[in-house]
């Protein structure tokens, strides 16, 4: 259990996170509230009789370990100035998704937390986000231009996963230029890059996929409910399909400035880094989409340099002439 060691808490704000942590994470032992909060078990006794005098419902269930009543509630929400700017922070990010109803309820949440927070606090966090700009040459569209196709599917998508529910769905898939219908059963969310993924059971292959959010064009959650596939695991899954027989090994050579930006958006885990004499940066990674990876790369112009597979080299030169093309009638 991971330890709460970013700083040591007062006693009030212990027992505040006692109560949270065994709500959400309950038949815990003394052992186990020990090592989370970095205390000795004593001093978890000494806690645990605090909120029981206090009117907490504790009990001790039966397979072991403590847990809350259902039913009790907390005082309303308090936050620290700290807390909140994490939270909104956050908010903000969500704001930058192209899901316009991801973004609406982003500004709905903001609007909660700022209505309850303290005036001090609050003129903090307005400070703080006059002074916080997140992705300034990306612009999100307005609702009046974005497209419709993603909306409300991260939403649906989610309680989908979380209610095991089937779905019918119209997939557009790119790299043949096709639309067709898929029934799947959705097993997980997951944010690449730019992107959201469903990862789902697909009936039609017969195998657990893949699909791009901005690829499905019609959504049916159906009545139906299913089980995953036994013994599925999506962190699992994802750690294999990194190591998938499909998968081709890359090979990348980035200028200095442009690998720090480029080191967060890979898309796979980086199986070699090495520092090169010139001072770039040449790092190995496995993936199965090279289609993909060469658009990726185009974003770093000269600064990226694909060395292998030769595929990929041919690509990036295909791209590059695409380009160059464009600006043939431009005196030099």
């Amino acid at each position: 259990m991971a330890r709460n060691a970013d700083r040591s808490l007062n006693k009030t704000e212990r027992l505040f996170a006692l109560v949270l942590l065994l709500q959400n994470r309950p038949n815990l032992t003394s052992r186990d509230l020990a090592e989370h909060f970095s205390v000795s078990r004593r001093t978890i006794f000494r806690d645990l009789r605090t909120l029981t005098e206090s009117g907490v419902p504790l009990t001790y269930a039966e397979d072991g370990g403590y847990e809350i009543l259902e039913g009790y509630q907390l005082p309303p929400l308090m936050l620290s100035a700290r807390e909140a700017a994490t939270v909104l922070i956050g908010t903000e990010f969500t704001k930058l998704q192209p899901d316009r109803s991801l973004r609406a309820d982003a500004e709905t949440v903001t609007m909660k937390i700022r209505s309850v927070l303290p005036e001090t606090v609050r003129q903090y966090i307005d400070t703080l986000q006059e002074r916080t700009v997140l992705s300034p040459y990306n612009e999100v569209q307005s609702p009046a231009q974005a497209s419709n196709e993603e909306e409300g599917l991260w939403f649906t998508l989610s309680e989908a996963v979380a209610r095991q529910k089937g779905v019918k769905m119209t997939y557009y898939t790119l790299g043949r230029d096709e639309e067709n219908v898929r029934e799947v059963d959705p097993l997980g969310l997951v944010y690449y890059a730019d992107h959201w993924n469903l990862i789902a059971f697909d009936h039609l292959r017969g195998d657990v996929r893949n699909f791009r959010l901005d690829g499905i064009r019609k959504l049916r959650v159906k009545f139906d409910s299913f089980k995953p596939p036994p013994g599925f695991d999506l962190k699992d899954f994802l750690r294999e399909r990194g190591e998938s027989p499909g998968n081709v090994r890359f090979v990348v050579r980035f200028a200095p400035g442009a690998y720090r930006w480029a080191r967060g958006n890979i898309p796979a885990d980086v199986e070699e880094e090495r520092t090169l004499p010139d001072g770039r940066t040449e790092v190995a990674f496995q993936f199965e989409n090279a289609p993909y990876i060469a658009k990726w790369l185009m974003r770093f112009g000269s600064d990226a340099e694909a060395i292998e597979p030769a595929p990929l080299r041919a690509q990036m030169r295909v791209h590059a002439l695409a380009v160059a093309a464009t600006y043939e009638d431009v005196p030099v």
